[in-house]
C-alpha cells in the first residue's frame, strides 16, 4: 500500500465541534485527518494495513467506541486505537485499556495532548507495519533463496554477486573471515542458490569434534572397524552425496586427517574405516577458516598441498567494522527475526541507539550484533531499550572511528533508513528528514546512495 506523504488519522465523534477542532489541530501538526460522525461508516472506510491511527469517542449513538475497538482489533490487533472518555469516567478508561486501546484522552483535552498521543501511536503503527513487511520479506527470501545477506554497502554487494556467480558453477570454495562474520550463512547461501538445493547440506565444525571421532564423523566406518563400532556408520561425506559438505574451522583438522581429505577432494570418493571398497561421491565441499592458511602451511601447522587444493575459489568475508553503514539495517533485521520468533514487538531505534551501534567496534562481528538484537527484543524493556546499557560489560575494542567519520556514518545511516522506509520516494524522505529536495540530492551524491535502489526492496 502506498503511504501518503503525511500520516493519516481517523477521527470519529458525533459532536461536530470536536471533529472540527481535532481536524484543525492535526492538520497544523502535519497529519491528514479523516473525520466521521459514526463508527459504522468509519469502519466501512478503513482499508487493510491502514498506516495511521484511530481516534474515537466512546459514547456515540449506534456502535460505541468500545464496540468499534473490538471490531478494529478483530481485523488488525496491532492498530493503535485512542479512545476519548468523559470527565471522571475512569472505570471506562480502565476497561478500554484492558480491551487493548493504545491510549485514552479525557474531555476536555488540550490540542498538544492529542498531537502527542497521536505521534506515539503513529510511531508504534509504523513499527508494526515495518515488522510485518520484513517478516513477509524474510519468509519469501528464505523460501526462494535460502539465507539472506543483509546490507547495502559496496563490499557486501560485491560479496552477494560473487556468491550468486559461484553458486552456479561446480567448484569447491574456501571462506576466509574473522569469527562471527557469517561464514556458515554464506556456505548455506551458496548451497541454496545452486543446483544442489534440495539435496543434503552437512555442516561440521572441525574444531568442535574430538580428534578421536572426527575421522568416523567424516568418513564413516564398518561394523567391527574398531572397539565400540557395533554397527555400520555412514559419514558426513557419504550422507551428503549429491549435496554440499561444509567444513568449518578447517585449520583445526588434525594433520593426519588432512591427507584423507585431500584424497577425497582429488578422487571424489570416500572409503569407510574398515572397508575395502570406495564409495563414489558427487558433492561440493566448502571449507572455512579464520586464520591465514598459507602462513599456517609455512609454519607446518597445515598441509601445503591441501592448502593449494582448497585455494581455488576463495571468498573473503568483511568484518563488521568495515561495513558500518550496514549495522543499523542488520540490527533491525535481527530484531525482526527475534521478534517474529518470540511474538514480541519492540520500538525502532532512535538516534542515540544508532549512535551506540556505530561507535562500537564489534570484535564479535555479525554474531555479536545478532546477540545484541536478540537481547534488545527479549530484555530491552528492563533497560528502557537503551543499547548502551545492553552493551555494558561486552568486550569492546577502543579503536573507534573519529568524530567526523561517526557523524558521516550516522547521517548516511539515517538517510538510508528513510529511503528504505519510504521505498525510495524522495518527497516522503525529505518530509521525514525535514530537508529540501536539493539538500537530499546533494547528500545522496555525497554518500553514494541512489533512491532507485530502494524502490523494489533490492537488498543484496
Amino acid at each position: 500500500m502506498h503511504e501518503p506523504a503525511t500520516s493519516p488519522v481517523m477521527v470519529i465523534d458525533d459532536e461536530a465541534h470536536l471533529r472540527i477542532t481535532a481536524s484543525q489541530t492535526l492538520e497544523l501538526a502535519g497529519y491528514t485527518p479523516h473525520c466521521y460522525d459514526n463508527a459504522e461508516e468509519a469502519l466501512s472506510q478503513l482499508p487493510l494495513d491502514f498506516p495511521g491511527v484511530v481516534v474515537s469517542d466512546i459514547r456515540m449513538p449506534g456502535m460505541d467506541g468500545m464496540a468499534l475497538l473490538r471490531q478494529l482489533h478483530q481485523r488488525d490487533p496491532t492498530l493503535p486505537v485512542i479512545l476519548i472518555t468523559g470527565h471522571g469516567d475512569i472505570s471506562t478508561a480502565v476497561e478500554a485499556m484492558r480491551e487493548g486501546a493504545w491510549d485514552f484522552l479525557e474531555k476536555p483535552f488540550a490540542g498538544d495532548q492529542l498531537v502527542e498521543v497521536v505521534r506515539r501511536g503513529l510511531e508504534k503503527r509504523q513499527l508494526s507495519l515495518e515488522n510485518r513487511r520484513l517478516k513477509a520479506e524474510l519468509e519469501v527470501q528464505q523460501a526462494a533463496l535460502g539465507p539472506r545477506l543483509v546490507g547495502r554497502t559496496a563490499v557486501i554487494s560485491r560479496l552477494a554477486a560473487m556468491i550468486q556467480r559461484i553458486s552456479q558453477v561446480e567448484a569447491d570454495v574456501l571462506l576466509f573471515g574473522e569469527t562471527g562474520t557469517g561464514k556458515d550463512l554464506v556456505a548455506r547461501a551458496i548451497h541454496e542458490r545452486s543446483s544442489r538445493r534440495g539435496k543434503p547440506f552437512m555442516a561440521i565444525n572441525c574444531g568442535a569434534v574430538p580428534e578421536s571421532t572426527i575421522e568416523s564423523e567424516l568418513f564413516g566406518h564398518e561394523k567391527g572397524a574398531f572397539t565400540g563400532a557395533v554397527e555400520r556408520r555412514i559419514g558426513k561425506f557419504e550422507h551428503a552425496n549429491g549435496g554440499t559438505v561444509f567444513l568449518d574451522e578447517i585449520e583445526s583438522m588434525p594433520l593426519a586427517l588432512q591427507v584423507k581429505l585431500l584424497r577425497v577432494l582429488q578422487e571424489r570418493s570416500v572409503e569407510r574405516l574398515g572397508a575395502n571398497e570406495t564409495v563414489p561421491l558427487d558433492l561440493r565441499v566448502i571449507t572455512a577458516t579464520k586464520v591465514d592458511l598459507k602462513t599456517a602451511a609455512e609454519n607446518g601447522d597445515f598441509r601445503e598441498d591441501l592448502y593449494y587444493r582448497l585455494n581455488v575459489v576463495t571468498l573473503a568475508l568483511p568484518p563488521l567494522r568495515e561495513r558500518r553503514e550496514d549495522i543499523p539495517l542488520l540490527f533491525q533485521h535481527f530484531a525482526v527475526v527475534a521478534g517474529n520468533r518470540s511474538g514480541l514487538e519492540v520500538p525502532s531505534l532512535d538516534a542515540s541507539g544508532i549512535a551506540v551501534l556505530l561507535a562500537h567496534d564489534w570484535p564479535g562481528n555479525v554474531r555479536e550484533l545478532r546477540n545484541l538484537a536478540e537481547r534488545y527484543v527479549l530484555l530491552g524493556a528492563a533497560f528502557d531499550y537503551r543499547l548502551d546499557a545492553l552493551l555494558e560489560g561486552s568486550a569492546t575494542d577502543t579503536r573507534e572511528p573519529n568524530l567526523p567519520r561517526q557523524v558521516e556514518l550516522f547521517e548516511k545511516s539515517l538517510i538510508s533508513q528513510a529511503l528504505a522506509r519510504h521505498r525510495g520516494r524522495v518527497s516522503d524522505v525529505c518530509h521525514q528528514l525535514g530537508i529540501p529536495r536539493k539538500t537530499l540530492y546533494d547528500k545522496l551524491k555525497k554518500h553514494q546512495l541512489k533512491a532507485d535502489d530502494y524502490r523494489h526492496n533490492s537488498d543484496p
